[in-house]
């Protein structure tokens, strides 16, 4: 079913539907999900990976993530590997939040009128846990998640996003933290932003052609005034 666009939607507004990442864009859980990415390859009796090679999977879907950062790990022992990874993420889930001031941009975005949703590589449970939030309440128009569709960087969510709100590639913009959102949005044809403070470092994203690279979410929610 598509969704007409709003109203009255101002022109010169560039794009008609921005999709935000979730983890370590929005939501301020990079250190605690390479934690428990890392614990959890330790409860199976994998090599647990540094730092850098767990934050590294963040954004993909859950299996392809820990299968990628346990290599060493048969697949038969996945399910457990995911299991303990659930264990722990759960034990710390209320010690994450969003960033500061991501409410503040996003009513910002929002009351311009722009569609707003998520692409993330959280499960669809995990997602609607978080958007259970009393500040979430409506703000988003839509979502996708890695147990739904194609994982990142496949193009499959923002293929199906801009299906739903029957909007153009071009007209269509991807943030995120990660090498994988980027890619994702070369693949769907879409423009993107790069935020530096969450799992990947920021010169991985030249490669990868984002319209910005914001190094906080003030700078992100500034650009976006002025340039989306």
């Amino acid at each position: 079913m598509l969704h007409p666009l709003p109203p009255d939607k101002p022109t010169s507004r560039q794009f008609d539907l921005i999709a935000f990442d979730w983890d370590g864009t929005l939501f301020d859980s990079t250190a605690i999900i390479t934690r428990c990415i890392q614990n959890a390859v330790r409860d199976v009796g994998g090599v647990v990976p540094s730092d850098k090679d767990a934050a590294y999977v963040i954004g993909m879907g859950l299996m392809q993530a820990l299968a990628h950062a346990a290599p060493d790990v048969p697949a038969d022992r996945y399910p457990e590997l995911g299991a303990r990874y659930r264990h722990h993420y759960i034990a710390h889930q209320n010690d994450i939040s969003l960033f500061e001031g991501v409410l503040t941009m996003l009513s910002d975005l929002k009351s311009r009128q722009h569609l707003l949703t998520v692409a993330t590589g959280k499960s669809r449970h995990g997602l609607d846990d978080a958007l259970q939030a009393v500040e979430l309440k409506g703000m988003f128009d839509g979502s996708r998640t890695a147990d739904e569709t194609a994982g990142k960087p496949h193009p499959r969510m923002l293929q199906e996003l801009m299906r739903e709100f029957d909007v153009d590639p071009a007209r269509t913009l991807m943030i995120g933290d990660t090498t994988h959102d980027l890619q994702m949005a070369l693949n769907a044809g879409c423009p993107s932003v790069g935020v530096s403070y969450g799992a990947h470092e920021p010169d991985a994203f030249i490669a990868l052609n984002p319209r910005y690279v914001a190094h906080s979410v003030r700078e992100l929610h500034d650009w976006l005034l002025e340039n989306a």
